[in-house]
């Protein structure tokens, strides 16, 4: 019965996979390789550093629509070690983006428990929670959110106006993180002026702000092109390399995901790999 349930959720996976590459087999040949790939290096890897930053322990989450329960993640437990830079894969409806949002105290598990800097975000109120958030977490979505009538320079200081950063600070801070993504000559400049590519960098930069330990982005890549895309990847890399912070990523593209430390891939609400 095992081997049926293996053999039909491979089925599965193969057929999203090319509806993922628009239905070009080359294209979800060579996606399939890389994971291959990677798996084979995940059984090889160690991380630098024992300690765990993030540990999800048994973590399930489902949603009610109307007299039903949905479920999104099945008993998920994954530790990630402090200065990893770790890819979460996946199809569409894989669980992989509402796994980021619970590790960011966006939502809360149905069951389990999750420990972000040693403190189990389960016990911690509405307002310490986002403080918490705004302290130790730095975040980066798909769509940029900048700010249209704002300059750069002030885009990037949002979350520190949040954290009451006294001007000067924040000021000196956000043309640091400019300079780190590469933006400093685009500070006076409005996200209608930047390319995609550009905004993204903002993003990561914006995130940076508070010196968070860790870095959740969700699809960070989905609207830019393959050279913007592997641009931005390698500037994780440099940021966990240059500032220790840990990174994890979400990501569909398995070809993307094989830069990190470690790549983690989603089926149906499950690691599996």
């Amino acid at each position: 019965m095992q081997e049926v349930d293996d053999s039909e959720a491979k089925q599965v996976y193969a057929k999203q996979l090319l509806e993922a590459c628009g239905g070009d087999p080359k294209l979800a040949l060579e996606q399939l390789k890389i994971a291959a790939k990677a798996k084979r290096n995940a059984a090889k890897y160690t991380p630098k550093n024992s300690e765990v930053i993030v540990s999800v322990d048994g973590v399930s989450k489902s949603y009610k629509m109307g007299k039903t329960q949905v479920g999104a993640l099945e008993s998920v437990k994954l530790d990630i070690y402090r200065g990893e830079f770790i890819a979460i894969t996946g199809t569409s409806g894989s669980g992989k983006s509402t796994l980021l949002q619970l590790i960011g105290g966006l939502d809360k598990p149905s069951k389990g428990k999750i420990t972000v800097g040693g403190q189990d975000l389960s016990k911690l109120r509405d307002g310490k929670l986002s403080r918490f958030r705004n302290q130790t977490i730095g975040f980066i979505f798909q769509f940029f959110y900048l700010q249209p009538f704002l300059r750069l320079q002030t885009n990037i200081e949002v979350p520190a106006m949040f954290a009451r950063t006294k001007r000067v600070t924040r000021k000196a801070k956000s043309s640091e993180t400019a300079a780190t993504v590469g933006l400093s000559d685009r500070l006076r400049h409005y996200p209608r002026e930047l390319s995609g590519g550009q905004m993204q960098r903002a993003a990561i930069a914006r995130a940076l702000q508070n010196n968070p330990e860790i870095l959740l982005a969700d699809e960070p890549t989905g609207n830019l092109d393959r050279t913007n895309a592997t641009a931005i990847f390698d500037l994780f890399k440099k940021i966990r390399d240059e500032q220790g912070t840990t990174v994890i990523v979400v990501t569909h593209d398995v070809a993307l995901a094989s830069l990190a430390d470690r790549a983690i891939h989603m089926s149906d609400g499950r690691i599996t790999a």
